[in-house]
Order: structure tokens, then C-alpha cells, then sequence
């Protein structure tokens, strides 16, 4: 069921948005990394979500109503940074840039704080939105994220409505579309295709973002749930879901993950910025590297952070 909306703003997404019934599901998995274990089951009202991330078309109308300004256009307030030099305190955002060869996993190698680099120009420079408005947004941080949906009326979706969401009513099956990650060949998800991160096999100019609905939709008639942009969630990072309840009556119901101190992780104690959960892997998950194109995978993004493969999409609930 799709929802139309007459306010504008409620009608961000162009196509308006899905109902998802509430249901009992399996949230997680005890197949892949560690992160996204245990599997357990959880209950979840009914919402609707974004058929669609957000688009470049739509921040810009978000943008050009309220004048607002993301984090990646702020230059860094050189109190935060006493020791830099005032040439690096410039405004700018994390962007993806193709090695031709690497040594060893420091993603140095392919990631580059490019000054100027933001929502406007997603590879810096002068790169800019031309043949892009149907694109995700991104170098979108998580009060960007916020900041649209509470223009829309609307807010981001918890750790568990974006998971249930985006199964597509699939029980038991590792992708939104089935157990096979490209059936009979075909693309279900825009993913690295090639070596990551060295070779793509994808045409020249399509190895990054593509126009949103350019896949197939899941069961639930939502599109680039898996693969495009990781999706900023609601939820606090923790380094594992919580141990299953051991009686079905007390299953976890719309949880929430709001603990900030579950952000904190032993092994990094150097981190001290609140940390939230992105979903749904993006164009540069691939099978040797990160295969987090899955609807159980989960990463750890800092609040503070804006990448150039990062967008989100929003969420209504009843009440």
C-alpha cells in the first residue's frame, strides 16, 4: 500500500511511501559477521517508510525552503583543533577514489577527506548534481539526516523497522530478494562489480551512486534497500543485539537501541563520538571485501561523519 500525500512536505519522497504491516521477525543473523548476532526474534508496529532514499531533487527542496546548511559545509572550529594549521580547517567530507593498487586494508588508500566535497558537489572539486537530482543525496551526516526528516513531518527508522522493511516479508533467505546474490545473473542491487577496490567491471561513469528505483523493489515495494547508500538508522551503535528474551512473551517490541553509552566499544576506547547504525551496504560492498549487501548486515558510523556513499531515507509512525 502506497501512501499519497497532499502536504508537500509529507509527499518528499515522489512516489510516497509504503506501509509496512506490524509483524514478529527474526532480526539479525548468526551466519555472518559477528556484529549482527544474535539472531532473535523482535515485534514491530506497522509504519511507513520511503519508497526510496532521498534524493538529491528532494534535500534541495529541503534546502532551499529552510536555507539550511550540513555539517560537510561548516568549516571546523579551530578551538576543536589547536594544533591544525589554518589551511585544513576548510569545510569538506570523506570521498571514494579508485586505487590502481593497494597494500594491506588501510582504507586510507581509497578514502580522502576532499575539501569542498559535500551534498552539492558529491566528488568535490567541480563536480556537481548535473544528471544527479534522482540520485541519493549523501555526505549527509546524522543531523542532516534528522534535521530533513523533521521538516518532513517524519523521522529516520529504528535498527528494526529498516531491517524488517527491507526483507520484503522474506523469512529465512541471506538477501532482500532470495539466497542468490545475482539469480540467473541479474543485478538485484547496485554493489561493487570486479575487485574491490582496485577494479570495477561496471561502465565508465556508472561506478558510483545510480538514479534511485533503478533495481528491482523487494517484496514490499521498496527500492535500494540493499546496495546504492547505506542508510543512516536511529539507533546507537552496539557491538552486538541483545541476548534473545527465553520466553515468547517477552519479545523485544519496537526495540530501540537509545543507550548512548552503547555507542562505546572496549576495544576502541580512543572513539568518543556517539556512533549510530547505518544499513543496507552500498555501491562498494563487493564479495571480497565487504559483503554487507544483506539485510541483517550493520556498521558503525559516527554522528560527525559525512561519506560520499551515505544517505538515508524516513519513516512515519502511528504514534
Amino acid at each position: 500500500m502506497t501512501l499519497a500525500f497532499d502536504d508537500a512536505k509529507a509527499s518528499h519522497n515522489g512516489m510516497g511511501m509504503v506501509w509496512i504491516p506490524s509483524r514478529t521477525f527474526v532480526m539479525g543473523s548468526n551466519d555472518h559477521y559477528p556484529e549482527e548476532a544474535p539472531a532473535h526474534p523482535v515485534q514491530v508496529d506497522g509504519f511507513w517508510i520511503d519508497e526510496a532514499p532521498v534524493t538529491n531533487r528532494q534535500f534541495g527542496e529541503f534546502v532551499r525552503e529552510t536555507g539550511y546548511v550540513t555539517f560537510a559545509e561548516i568549516a571546523p572550529d579551530p578551538r576543536d583543533y589547536p594544533d591544525a594549521l589554518p589551511a585544513m580547517l576548510r569545510p569538506g567530507s570523506l570521498v571514494f577514489h579508485q586505487p590502481k593498487r593497494v597494500s594491506g586494508p588501510d582504507i586510507s588508500q581509497w578514502w580522502t577527506f576532499k575539501f569542498g566535497a559535500n551534498w552539492r558537489r558529491p566528488i568535490g572539486g567541480l563536480g556537481d548534481l548535473r544528471g544527479k537530482l534522482n540520485h541519493p543525496v549523501v555526505h549527509v551526516a546524522y543531523c542532516d539526516a534528522k534535521a530533513y526528516a523533521a521538516w518532513a513531518g517524519a523521522d529516520l527508522p529504528t535498527e528494526a523497522e529498516w531491517e524488517l522493511a527491507a526483507r520484503g516479508g522474506l523469512d529465512g533467505v541471506e538477501f532482500a530478494w532470495g539466497n542468490e546474490l545475482m539469480p540467473d545473473g541479474v543485478s538485484m542491487a547496485n554493489t561493487w562489480q570486479g575487485v574491490f577496490p582496485t577494479r570495477t567491471t561496471k561502465p565508465a561513469g556508472r561506478e558510483r551512486t545510480s538514479p534511485v528505483r533503478s533495481f528491482p523493489a523487494n517484496g514490499y515495494g521498496l527500492y535500494d534497500m540493499i546496495g546504492n547508500v547505506w542508510e543512516w538508522t536511529s539507533d546507537y551503535w552496539s557491538i552486538r543485539h541483545p541476548t534473545p528474551a527465553a520466553k515468547s512473551c517477552c519479545l523485544p517490541q519496537n526495540p530501540r537501541n537509545g543507550d548512548v553509552d552503547a555507542s562505546y566499544d572496549p576495544a576502541q576506547p580512543h572513539i568518543r563520538i556517539a556512533r549510530r547504525v547505518l544499513k543496507g551496504g552500498s555501491h562498494l560492498c563487493a564479495p571480497n571485501y565487504c559483503r554487507r549487501y544483506r539485510p541483517s548486515a550493520r556498521h558503525a558510523e559516527p554522528e560527525d561523519t559525512s561519506t560520499s556513499h551515505v544517505g538515508f531515507r524516513c519513516v512515519k509512525r502511528l504514534s
